[in-house]
């Protein structure tokens, strides 16, 4: 009896460590937020690594890495980052967009990432001087027809979410329309209040301006309209089947675990729809852009289709 017992005690205390050691995680994550602290996304973000922390039981160290128009981050998951969960990142639309904008694709969106969820994006709107002729979304479209190359409009770059949204939308109304680019979206906001531009199209940095009378908003993107603005007409109201919020999740490298990915998802679920994000998001104006680990896959791979065709369309390169 004795040796046929020992034999199978002895094995238990060898398997011991070998399942503490498959426990996920048993130690800090990192989560790579390729933009300044301080800014929306950031703070979303933060928000969400520490209440899905508490419920992994391990710290999300949070790691600004800026630069690059907001890719640095995910040049380091397809590269470098080992695919065991411990180091994860935003993915954004500017990651998605990248690879069909330069000659030296740095990744495929689709293949060389595990997506994992989707949470939210951004108010985007359109807005121009608050004491201008402009009242409303018919008027702009009426000066853009009857002014030929005179409706100009700013964002925070070249190639951005919002940017390709206005070349779609003034290619529908057959409006040539200028872009003017500034390098934010609040130095953005404060040209059309100056004068200096006709019209802002972006997130929503542009809010305080509007609300102190110094801009007037004439649409926004969201699916419905913002509670801050309840009075602004969304683009589908006004006859576009368009909405633009640019979404943004996380994401890590390719080939993770789905027993990992499923842990990780459901801890950020939790936290994306907890009392405490909520209450970031509204602060930003960012609207809820849940996606589960398969939809958001799928989200990625449509999306990257509509990005291609958007950069052949308007021949856009950023080398």
């Amino acid at each position: 009896m004795h040796r046929r017992t020992l034999p199978t005690l002895a094995a238990g205390l060898l398997a011991a460590p070998a399942l503490a050691q498959e426990k996920f995680p048993d130690r800090p994550l990192r989560l790579i937020v390729p933009w300044p602290p301080g800014g929306s996304a950031d703070a979303q973000l933060r928000s969400l690594a520490e209440i899905a922390g508490r419920a992994l039981g391990q710290n999300v160290l949070v790691e600004n890495r800026s630069g690059a128009s907001g890719t640095l981050g995910a040049q380091f998951l397809a590269t470098q980052a080992r695919p065991d969960g411990y180091t994860l990142g935003q993915m954004h639309m500017s990651v998605v967009r990248r690879q069909f904008l330069v000659r030296n694709p740095p990744w495929d969106v689709v293949r060389d990432f595990t997506h994992i969820i989707g949470l939210t994006g951004w108010l985007f709107g359109v807005c121009v001087k608050g004491d201008g002729p402009i009242k409303s979304w018919a008027d702009y479209i009426a000066y853009g027809k009857a002014n030929k190359g005179r409706l100009t409009y700013t964002t925070s770059g070249i190639a951005t979410s919002n940017h390709l949204a206005m070349e779609d939308l003034m290619a529908k109304e057959g409006i040539e329309a200028v872009h003017v680019p500034y390098r934010g979206s609040n130095e953005a906001a404060v040209a059309v209040a100056s004068g200096e531009v006709l019209s802002v199209a972006d997130s929503s940095a542009w809010a305080p301006l509007v609300e102190g009378g110094q801009l007037r908003c004439i649409s926004v993107w969201t699916a419905e309209r913002t509670p801050r603005f309840p009075t602004v007409p969304t683009l589908k109201e006004l006859g576009y089947d368009m909405v633009v919020t640019s979404p943004y999740g996380v994401s890590g490298p390719k080939g993770m675990d789905p027993g990992v990915v499923r842990v990780l998802h459901d801890a950020m679920k939790d936290a994306l729809f907890s009392d405490a994000n909520k209450t970031v998001r509204g602060q930003f104006d960012m609207p809820l852009e849940y996606y589960d680990t398969a939809a958001y896959q799928d989200f990625i791979a449509r999306r990257a289709v509509y990005e291609q065709d958007m950069a052949r369309k308007l021949n856009l390169r950023i080398d």
